[in-house]
């Protein structure tokens, strides 16, 4: 390993791919995730959790909370983590190269290769919609702790990361994770569908259509025993309350 070489772009953003997943006092040398990252790069942990905290210098979320991090980020630190934040396309290209050299194979849900059937322009725009999907699923579980924020719930496959603002909607807040709650399938069913929302203290507002429809027993539970509680503190990014209050404002529309 020569670990005076300089960083390249690629390495750069697979160090930010990991950086929006985990929290400042986890970016050290002992963590799992960085030494896997370090095995990949041909680098040493230490020279992996440096570069985290580098990045976390140029963050202003964490310059907000009093965090500075290392100093030393380069101009092309700055540069990538410029774009990276400005730009989707920049983050489905992190996603694909963590694909690529973090994951080799990917999942049998996900194939790496369109149909056959679709034009060249279909899929392109398919491989970009996989690509932005997966990272968001990525960013926004490891921003609940792998957890639904109203539940609890752990299980992976009821999980999902729903958009507060529309995917086919909202084109800027597609891979925001201030854009993402963690939530289980039926209660990101509802609320993709406008049937609950969460007020600004985001707490669980349950709608009178679904209240109604509901008949006694488990499937009412469900809500009604939730209905109030608080949504589970985001371990890495806040949300957008302003993102929240549209979605409430689409709730309230629906309601009428």
């Amino acid at each position: 390993m020569d670990e005076r070489r300089r960083w390249t772009r690629d390495e750069l953003l697979l160090a930010l791919h990991l950086y929006e997943r985990i929290p400042f006092g986890q970016q050290h040398q002992a963590n799992p995730q960085v030494i896997d990252l370090a095995r990949a790069l041909s680098r040493t942990p230490g020279s992996v959790a440096m570069k985290l905290n580098n990045f976390t210098s140029l963050d202003p979320e964490e310059t907000k909370r009093g965090i500075k991090g290392l100093v030393g980020a380069s101009a092309l630190d700055a540069k990538v983590w410029n774009e990276f934040h400005a730009s989707a396309d920049v983050v489905e290209e992190s996603e694909e190269l963590w694909e690529a050299r973090m994951e080799r194979d990917p999942p049998a849900s996900s194939p790496r290769e369109p149909s056959p059937f679709l034009s060249v322009t279909e899929a392109t725009a398919a491989r970009k919609i996989r690509l932005g999907q997966r990272y968001f699923r990525r960013v926004v579980l490891a921003n609940f702790d792998q957890r639904c924020a109203l539940t609890g719930i752990s299980q992976p496959d009821l999980l999902t990361a729903s958009h507060i603002s529309p995917w086919a909607e909202d084109a800027s807040n597609r891979v925001e994770v201030a854009n993402g709650l963690c939530l289980n399938r039926l209660h990101d069913a509802a609320f993709d569908r406008k049937l609950i929302t969460f007020d600004d203290e985001l707490r669980l507002v349950v709608g009178r259509r679904i209240r109604e429809a509901l008949a006694p027993g488990a499937l009412a539970n469900a809500f009604l025993a939730y209905e109030g509680k608080k949504l589970a503190e985001p371990v890495r990014r806040p949300l957008s309350i302003a993102l929240v209050r549209s979605h409430r404002e689409a709730f309230t529309d629906a309601e009428n």
